[in-house]
């Protein structure tokens, strides 16, 4: 077959067809961008399934606003939000994770919301967790609303610790490593607890429980050789080493909820949203064999992470006083 190439007055003529083509397009997606009020919303995991059904009751009361939704997958997220940043194609409001609010800030691509908060009969900061709240402030200045909240529990089989003889859940680390002495056996392949190597936020959970800050020098580096971090690392490792944790990843380590509804875990470390995990996947007949408790810390009940996401709203946003009323009507109360 031979190819023929085409006249160089036919490649002209079909560039300049392209850039006009092109450029009625994008004037007409900025000339409909900017007469209506299509808020595009993007959210992440569960709480994106959830809030479609709140949106047409927020557009029945405000029908001169439509919210186009995107639901991003947790593990693609991050990548997809800075990706949106260096392309210059931010949405009109996001759900962000609270530990990524700092970052989006820094490259300036939040808008700053306490003046809105100043004037908003709906939201309201006194009725917030303060430590949640005070995740949204950087240098001052209020980033986002909190709107979805968790921390690290521990789930723990209730029959098993019974079995074992242990009538609660331990309160300090003492009590948990006799515990997870008591319920391992890996010849018979069970475990104290289920620790994922590739997850942060258990060791994370411990280190907050520490009298020292987490940073140093100014918020600048890890406060890595601190007394406090060493003795949470010893009893991250420990668990390990003593082979009351298997050393896998959560990939490895399959479906965690048969898994624990089987014994082969007896705590694991993990959100609030598994709640309605355990409860849809755990057969009736060993609902009433689990439970949840707060994280034990050195010397008493500890301290856990403050986790969770907020609403912000990007500051190349045409529609910022349309996603500000959007995120008064999540923030109410009947709503939430």
């Amino acid at each position: 077959m031979t190819w023929l190439a085409p006249r160089p007055g036919v490649v002209v003529a079909l560039r300049r067809l392209v850039v006009v083509v092109g450029t009625l397009i994008l004037s007409g997606c900025a000339w409909q961008s900017a007469d209506t009020n299509e808020l595009t919303f993007w959210t992440i995991g569960r709480e994106g399934e959830a809030v479609t059904r709140l949106l047409p009751e927020f557009e029945r009361l405000h029908p001169d606003i439509h919210v186009r939704v995107q639901q991003l997958p947790m593990t693609a997220a991050h990548q997809k939000l800075l990706t949106a940043f260096a392309g210059d194609s931010t949405p009109d409001m996001s759900q962000l994770g609270n530990t990524w609010l700092p970052e989006m800030v820094a490259l300036h691509a939040l808008a700053p919301l306490q003046a809105r908060v100043a004037h908003s009969t709906v939201i309201r900061p006194d009725d917030y967790f303060p430590s949640i709240w005070s995740t949204n402030v950087i240098d001052g200045a209020l980033y986002g609303v909190p709107w979805y909240v968790d921390t690290r529990l521990l789930f723990y089989r209730s029959d098993l610790l019974k079995q074992a003889g242990f009538d609660a859940p331990p309160r300090d680390w003492a009590q948990w490593r006799h515990m997870l002495a008591a319920l391992s056996d890996p010849a018979r392949h069970s475990y104290g607890i289920l620790l994922p190597t590739n997850e942060y936020e258990q060791l994370m959970s411990l280190a907050l429980q520490q009298g020292e800050p987490l940073l140093r020098d100014g918020g600048r580096y890890g406060n890595f050789e601190s007394v406090g971090f060493k003795r949470a690392l010893t009893f991250y490792v420990d668990t390990f080493r003593l082979h009351q944790a298997p050393a896998i990843t959560n990939v490895e380590a399959g479906n965690p909820w048969s898994e624990f509804g089987r014994g082969v875990y007896a705590f694991y470390l993990s959100g609030p949203w598994n709640i309605g995990e355990f409860r849809s996947r755990l057969p009736a007949a060993q609902q009433d064999d689990w439970s949840t408790a707060r994280l034990p810390g050195p010397d008493g009940p500890g301290a856990s992470v403050a986790g969770g996401s907020s609403l912000v709203i990007f500051r190349h946003s045409r529609h910022q006083r349309a996603a500000w009323t959007l995120i008064e009507y999540l923030s109410q109360p009947k709503v939430q």
